[in-house]
């Protein structure tokens, strides 16, 4: 962490290095700029389609979602975002929002002008690329997700879910993948699974019922991760993480925090 430092410009360097290596003057430059960090409470908007944004933004802390509002009032949530996660970075280039964004629990981002961003680019390939790739990234989760729910039935949909929040944390150096947060109601597992509430919780019990899980109030006890993986489909390659071995089996309940 030396290299990046602690501060919020840090946290975004460093995940650009992980896309694509930086060096040091381009990672100098990127902590160099001007930036601010704004406080959200859970469910308050941070965009809203239509809207015309002038600023890139990284989670910090907390989760935020995107999401799109058809005109029966019907939400489809598209995404889930975690610390260190760029949630606008299509902003930097199209001139308006087309969905929104909302916080999922207490968050924190950081903002910072697109017009500073968009100028380091220019003037460091490598900066760029690693933008590129970002959203390269992102687009290969939306095309899973897309699948999830097309062609999946609802067993396989809610292990996936667990499964991919699981990794991506672990690759984000938050946590073991046997033991994350999901913070999320089984109202909004169903908006991001295309599923009713009732089907959730259907779902659930029947993983619980497989010896997949176990649940207490609002945790998941994950007791197989092979088999919740087998369960949902579960190939990481589309997160385009570096690749990392198995979990051993760890002593002990390992909690998995979801909404009920």
């Amino acid at each position: 962490m030396t290299r990046f430092g602690p501060t919020p410009m840090g946290l975004i360097a460093r995940r650009l290095d992980s896309r694509i290596p930086l060096e040091d003057d381009a990672v100098r430059e990127i902590l160099a700029i001007p930036h601010q960090l704004r406080a959200l409470k859970p469910a308050d908007y941070f965009i809203r389609e239509g809207e015309r944004p002038k600023n890139s933004t990284v989670v910090v802390d907390g989760y935020v979602y995107r999401h799109k509002l058809v005109q029966d009032g019907g939400r489809q949530i598209v995404a889930v975002h975690i610390p260190g996660d760029f949630i606008d970075l299509q902003n930097i280039l199209l001139d308006a929002a087309d969905h929104n964004i909302q916080a999922l629990t207490h968050a924190t981002v950081c903002q910072f002008p697109h017009a500073d961003m968009l100028e380091l680019a220019f003037r460091h390939p490598a900066i760029g690329k690693a933008l590129w790739r970002e959203s390269l990234v992102e687009a290969s989760l939306f095309r899973e997700w897309i699948a999830n729910i097309g062609r999946r039935d609802a067993r396989a949909r809610v292990a996936h879910l667990l499964c991919e929040l699981a990794v991506r944390r672990e690759a984000a150096e938050l946590g073991s993948r046997r033991s994350f947060e999901l913070p999320m109601t089984q109202e909004q597992i169903g908006d991001a699974l295309a599923l009713t509430a009732v089907h959730v919780n259907r779902t659930l019990r029947v993983l619980e019922a497989d010896g997949l899980i176990r649940r207490s109030k609002r945790a998941v006890i994950v007791g197989d991760w092979a088999a919740l993986r087998a369960a949902a489909d579960f190939n990481e390659n589309y997160l385009h993480v570096k690749e990392m071995a198995e979990p051993v089996e760890l002593a002990g309940d390992m909690r998995v925090a979801a909404g009920g």
